[in-house]
């Protein structure tokens, strides 16, 4: 878990991974944050570790995993349904901001999986900036990457679009303006 505070994700993940004997290193910039992802983890049967790293500059080898979960920091603007609030924070100049970041942030993510590894890209924000142009951006840069199609692991999900990735609306899904691609590392 690339991005792993405050820790929600990380403790799912956690928990899937100790069922299948796999192994979570769940990472978080912040110190502080990664003391919350170290809390919410706390318990899990599994072997994990929480470290204080930076996405952006690996603390790991290349190659050193077979999935990665990247939800990057965002807008957030598929989340104001429940922070309605956020609205008046963002500038139209937020977008750019956040745009190195992601990119760094996945194609980091993309270096850290072995070849065959699969890294999902996620963002709680319906903006193709922060999407799919993040997403066909990356694929650019790493030509040994393919787009794998998400929607077959949201069963019963309806309306998923077009695919090969995942857009999830409030209005539709009843859920945050959540987005999600796979991509998998080929060479």
């Amino acid at each position: 878990d690339g991005c792993a505070g405050p820790g929600g994700k990380a403790a799912l993940l956690g928990a899937l991974a100790a069922e299948r004997g796999a192994f979570l290193l769940a990472s978080e910039k912040q110190p502080h944050r990664a003391g919350l992802v170290a809390r919410a983890l706390d318990g899990n049967p599994g072997p994990y570790q929480v470290i204080a790293a930076d996405g952006t500059r690996p603390a790991w080898r290349p190659g050193s995993f077979d999935r990665v979960l990247v939800d990057v920091p965002c807008t957030g603007l598929g989340a104001l349904r429940r922070r309605p609030e956020a609205r008046w924070r963002r500038r139209p100049e937020d977008l750019d901001g956040f745009a190195p970041l992601q990119r760094g942030l996945l194609c980091n993510a993309l270096e850290a999986v072995r070849v065959g590894g699969v890294v999902a890209y996620a963002t709680c924000s319906p903006h193709l900036a922060e999407t799919r142009a993040v997403v066909t951006d990356v694929l650019k840069q790493h030509p040994g990457t393919e787009l794998l199609d998400a929607r077959p692991l949201l069963p019963g999900v309806p309306g998923l679009g077009e695919g090969p990735d995942v857009q999830l609306w409030p209005h539709v899904h009843g859920t945050d303006a959540m987005y999600l691609a796979l991509l998998r590392r080929t060479s």
